[in-house]
């Protein structure tokens, strides 16, 4: 907005017979996904260890926000060494260019802009870029402040799973708790533009003054975000183990 295993396509003989305006249809209800991001990989930084270093709040924020309209107004931003946090659901956002999945027929809420864009000046593309959406700056928190914008990196934590992601696109201002549909997808649950994602038990972590230089450069929000998050680790007294260590 701008102000969750997926099935196997079936071979069909008679595939490249279908008329345009039936194919993007045809294959979300298959299950296909063009240009599929990595499933999540867990790798030298524990989802654990992530979650250890967060599990008290030092709320940020001057209140606090809600996770859809007419839900009860109780998710803090929380503050850490390095890093905001927040544990709330997550819903799917599609918004940004258009593709064969996210597009205004399968999502009903769909714009086809967001906040920040790539560096060629287009729109991000929720279908393949791992990105989190922040509440727009308002009275009770602004993300700003915290050195926290466009391609700012982000750990993002599900039944176990930590996928990286980028700072890509901002949302209601008192309305917290969403990630695109390629993050969605990563961390493997529900992911249907219009129901896809997690009710509950989804932590986002953001790093202060950090991002990418190429908002859309999935490996760099990767690799920097393991970097961040081994430095989180440290800077917040979480014992932190190798892949080596997990016994």
């Amino acid at each position: 907005m701008f102000v969750p295993l997926p099935l196997l396509l079936p071979a069909a003989a008679g595939a490249a017979l279908l008329a345009p305006a039936l194919l993007a249809p045809a294959l979300l209800l298959a299950g296909a996904r063009p240009q599929q991001p990595p499933a999540a990989q867990e790798g030298a930084v524990r989802a654990a260890d992530l979650l250890a270093a967060v599990r008290d709040c030092v709320q940020v924020s001057h209140g606090r926000y809600r996770s859809d309209q007419g839900t009860p107004a109780d998710i803090p931003v929380c503050g850490a060494r390095g890093a905001v946090f927040w544990k709330a659901d997550m819903d799917t956002d599609c918004d940004g260019r258009p593709g064969p999945v996210c597009n205004r027929r399968t999502d009903p809420s769909f714009t086809p802009a967001t906040t920040y864009r790539q560096s060629d000046g287009r729109y991000v593309s929720a279908e393949t870029l791992p990105y989190i959406v922040v509440p727009a700056p308002s009275a009770i928190w602004d993300h700003r402040r915290y050195g926290i914008g466009g391609g700012s990196v982000a750990a993002v934590i599900l039944r176990g799973r930590v996928q990286y992601a980028v700072v890509g696109d901002t949302g209601p201002r008192e309305i917290i708790g969403e990630a695109s549909y390629a993050t969605v997808r990563a961390l493997g649950i529900r992911h249907d533009p219009r129901t896809g994602g997690a009710d509950f038990g989804v932590t986002y972590i953001v790093f202060r003054d950090a991002r990418v230089s190429r908002l859309e450069d999935r490996r760099a929000a990767r690799e920097r975000g393991e970097e961040l998050a081994r430095r989180f680790l440290r800077e917040n007294g979480a014992r932190e183990r190798s892949g080596h260590d997990r016994t």
